[in-house]
């Protein structure tokens, strides 16, 4: 490959067995990330990602630049040039021959080729391969493009599980690359590829995200239709799909979703209305309370109540009946047998639940399967192998969004326990289920309560969902907002555009200072990746999403 510059050791700048510098022509560009190699002691070769870029001339200040301009005069003609050259920064990422001795003043630098970067980044023979977008490097005439693998094992597990994904909202197509991976997987799982079962529930939290991922995307380029084919991609939209809305007495009315698309896709059955019934689902109560403070339980004292039936809580059979119950016990004097919860609390409480019963639709007496209604958690029971389950959580409130949420997470870890269904054989539930969610700072950021039952749902399913087959695919605007535990159990993550003042937080003090300016400034479509196969942070593309765009939500 082309020769670019010889390696420049001196007493205060060394090459180390981590670092080398070199020289290289001033109009030559380089880029961040950009991978080159030098010749070694035998006949080796050492790998290094490009990190700083500076430009040096033999002047000794500022002074002589000023001089060299006619003494001052913008507007001189000629100009006293300097002897310049660029000065790089690199990082050692590897050795064909496994030497890792700091590289020699004067050896050879050169640009690598597409077997070279796969070598020095990792990515060459990856095993159980799973596309994870492509690298573009250097300019033309050189330039190549490089596919970049994931080893599935290190995503979906056995060897490690889940994705954190970060990045300001718009910009960093952070639902896009998420739904570009799960798309791969679902690819793979369908042509025999992984050797595992595999089956996906993804929450839509935005407008209309997620609501046609069976539909193509007709807006897709030739050149991106062609990326998905180096790729190994098909460029169809997902299969085996199934949208669940939330319920309303109006077709429609508490989705995003147009009420014509709801209807056709219940005729193509593929699409249900889910429901709350006090008798099965009360004791998901406890997810409606998990964003409030409680440190003295007593929420939880009240919900305990309620779902053993203590009381003049037994025999209740409808969200009215608990509710009139509930109020009664919010008149002064009244504290029902249990005395160690105040009116205060039954008060707090009845507000907080009557709020969320006077906002939403789903919690209902009843449902009729034969009108399209279902409940989640008997849904989820007979999810197969391959099947896609949209969640539609997008036009509840908060507290809703939070319920549902996590009554499926619950819903999935019994499964998965074995504690769903009796008559459902182990073989013919998915290996693996991946759940994708946005927004996970509403449910797992560090001002949570400590004792929230969806937070401590999310570091069970990051701390032991991999060994159970459970991996999360989750999504946030800032990751330094995140639970240190559940960010710290995911094997995989991928960065995207953000602000300076994110890139100041302790999360990023790895990453090098010209990184951090590169994560402020990537485009759409553009990660930053780490990964525990990969030997240094990549950069990224990927193309837009094979499903149905809606441009407004």
């Amino acid at each position: 490959m082309k020769v670019i510059g010889k390696i420049t050791a001196t007493e205060k700048m060394p090459t180390t067995v981590d670092d080398f510098y070199f020289w290289t022509d001033k109009e030559l560009i380089l880029k961040p990330f950009d991978v080159v190699k030098v010749s070694h002691l035998k006949e080796s070769v050492t790998f290094g990602v490009v990190e700083e870029i500076s430009h040096l001339t033999d002047s000794s200040s500022s002074l002589a630049g000023f001089i060299s301009s006619d003494f001052g005069e913008v507007s001189a003609t000629s100009y006293t040039q300097r002897i310049g050259m660029n000065y790089v920064k690199a990082k050692v990422v590897g050795n064909s021959k496994n030497i890792y001795t700091p590289v020699l003043d004067g050896f050879p630098v050169s640009l690598a080729s597409e077997e070279d970067v796969k070598e020095a980044l990792g990515l060459k023979d990856v095993k159980n391969p799973l596309p994870a977008g492509y690298i573009e490097m250097y300019e033309v005439p050189d330039n190549i493009t490089v596919p970049v693998n994931f080893n599935s094992h290190f995503l979906i597990g056995p060897e490690g599980a889940h994705l954190n994904i970060s990045g300001i909202s718009g910009l960093a197509s952070k639902t896009s690359y998420a739904m570009f991976l799960l798309k791969a997987i679902q690819d793979q799982c369908i042509s025999g590829k992984q050797d595992e079962s595999v089956a996906f529930v993804f929450l839509n939290v935005k407008g209309r995200d997620l609501l046609a991922i069976d539909e193509p995307n007709d807006e897709l380029t030739a050149e991106e239709l062609e990326i998905y084919k180096s790729l190994g991609m098909d460029a169809q939209p997902f299969k085996n799909v199934k949208y669940f809305y939330p319920y309303s007495s109006e077709l429609g009315g508490a989705t995003y979703a147009k009420k014509d698309d709801i209807s056709s896709q219940m005729v193509l059955n593929k699409a249900e209305l889910y429901k709350y019934i006090f008798k099965e689902d009360k004791e998901s109560i406890d997810l409606l309370f998990s964003n409030v403070d409680d440190p003295n339980q007593t929420m939880e004292s009240i919900v305990n109540v309620i779902i053993s039936e203590q009381g003049d809580f037994a025999g209740i059979q409808t969200w009215d009946d608990l509710q009139q119950k509930i109020t009664e016990h919010t008149k002064a004097g009244s504290t029902g047998k249990d005395k160690e919860i105040t009116v205060l609390s039954w008060r707090k409480f009845n507000r907080l639940f009557k709020k969320t019963l006077d906002k939403t639709t789903i919690f209902c007496n009843s449902y009729k399967k034969d009108k399209k209604e279902t409940r989640l958690n008997e849904a989820i029971r007979k999810i197969q192998k391959n099947d896609a389950y949209v969640i539609d959580i997008a036009k509840l409130d908060e507290e809703t969004q939070g319920f549902v949420f996590g009554d499926v997470m619950r819903s999935i870890y019994d499964l998965k326990l074995g504690q769903m269904d009796d008559d459902r054989k182990e073989s013919d539930i998915p290996n693996k289920i991946v759940i994708f969610i946005d927004e996970l700072n509403k449910y797992a950021s560090k001002d949570v309560p400590k004792y929230s039952p969806i937070l401590r749902q999310l570091l069970d399913i990051t701390e032991r969902g991999r060994s159970l087959g459970i991996v999360l695919f989750a999504a946030e605007q800032f990751k330094s907002d995140i639970h240190d535990r559940i960010k710290g159990n995911c094997a995989s993550h991928a960065y995207g555009r953000t602000n300076a003042i994110e890139v100041s937080k302790h999360d990023y003090q790895f990453i090098p200072s010209v990184y951090k300016s590169m994560l402020t400034r990537l485009k759409q479509g553009e990660y930053i990746l780490q990964n525990p196969i990969f030997r240094s942070l990549l950069n990224i593309k990927f193309p837009r999403p094979v499903y149905k765009q809606f441009k407004n939500g």
